[in-house]
Formats: C-alpha cells, structure tokens, sequence
C-alpha cells in the first residue's frame, strides 16, 4: 500500500509541473477606433505552435465613411492574402499568457473559464492593446461583417 501512495504521490507531482497545453483553434477579431483599425487572426496548432498575424492602419482620424469602408477592404484582403505565408512559430504558454520564447511581454492572453482569448498588439507610443477574437471553425473573407 505504502508503494501505491508512492507511485500517486509522485503522479501528482508530475501533473503538477507538466506544461499546460495551449487551446487548440482559430479565432479571429477586429478592434476600430477614431484613429486605428486591426484585423486580427490567429491559429494554434496541435503542437502549441501558433500562428497569428494583424494588419492595421494607423492615424486615420479623418477618414470618411467611404474611405473607412475601403480600409476594411484592404486590411481583410492583406490579411487574407498573406495568411498562408505566416510562419508558425513557438510560444510559451503558462496555461493564461502566451509569450515569446524566453520573452517577457504577453502575446496573448487565455481565460480557460469563460474560453476568451486576447491577443496583445503593441503599436509605437501607444499602449499594448488587448483585442478580444472569438473562435471560427474557418476563416471568413469579411471579419468587419459580425
């Protein structure tokens, strides 16, 4: 008996320091203001390998309807073009914050309750911005439309 408390002592411990595994999915989001727009996409593999891009444009506090209308356009269609040339690439995952390899500022933030992702985009000056992605089975061509 004293063995089997051993062997489960010792299960537990292993448990305890195993890495948490990163949620596996896609998960898409747009973020506008007065003066930015960001499409965001992101795409985490089954071996914790993830791939995200955001295009943006910036300073576009005069923009018309009009013109903010084509900047939708052009920013889905950027980032649809180029999602097959994002490279997927590691991250570490502490079971809430994903960052870089070795790095020190959060890429993206999990709530494995609620199952809310964030992902953290730093422009400049201005502060990290925490834009909220919901998750698709697939990505769509008009991400502004939901």
């Amino acid at each position: 008996m004293h063995r089997f408390a051993v062997l489960l002592l010792a299960s537990l411990v292993l448990a305890a320091c195993s890495k948490p595994a990163p949620p596996v999915g896609r998960w898409t989001g747009t973020y506008e203001t007065q003066e930015l727009m960001v499409d965001a996409r992101l795409e985490i593999e089954k071996d914790g390998s993830v791939r995200v891009s955001a295009p943006y444009v910036l300073n576009i506090d005069n923009a018309s309807a009009d013109d903010r209308a084509a900047m939708h356009l052009r920013v889905a269609t950027e980032l649809a073009d180029d999602w097959d040339t994002v490279a997927p690439r590691p991250m570490d995952f502490d079971g809430k914050v994903f960052r870089k390899p070795g790095g020190v500022a959060p890429q993206m933030e999990w709530n494995s309750h609620s199952k809310e992702m964030k992902i953290v985009v730093y422009f400049t000056t201005h502060p990290a911005l925490h834009i909220p992605v919901h998750a698709v089975g697939d990505f769509t061509s008009d991400p502004w439309s939901h």
